[in-house]
């Protein structure tokens, strides 16, 4: 099924971005924008995550800070590896 923004059976405020080979999830369009336009240039999804998160903190400033936690597990393609990343307190 194809996503369709014209059809929504449930009532909703925020907007959908959507691209065709990346994603961005964040409660600001404007902080996705910012990610997606990393992916669309190149960067890979550290590159994105580290824009979406610069632009949260400007867009909801309540909510996110640069001193912020961080949890990420990455896959490394080049070695084929899985690190765990715990960045908290």
């Amino acid at each position: 099924m194809l996503a369709n923004q014209t059809f929504n059976p449930y009532p909703r405020s925020r907007k959908a971005v959507y691209a065709k080979n990346g994603m961005v999830a964040t409660g600001s369009v404007t902080a996705s924008q910012a990610g997606l336009a990393i992916l669309r240039q190149g960067g890979n999804a550290i590159d994105a995550a580290v824009a979406t998160a610069a632009t949260l903190t400007v867009v909801e400033p309540t909510s996110n800070g640069l001193g912020a936690d961080a949890f990420a597990i990455i896959h490394r393609a080049g070695d084929n590896q899985l690190y765990g990343l715990n960045s908290s307190g």
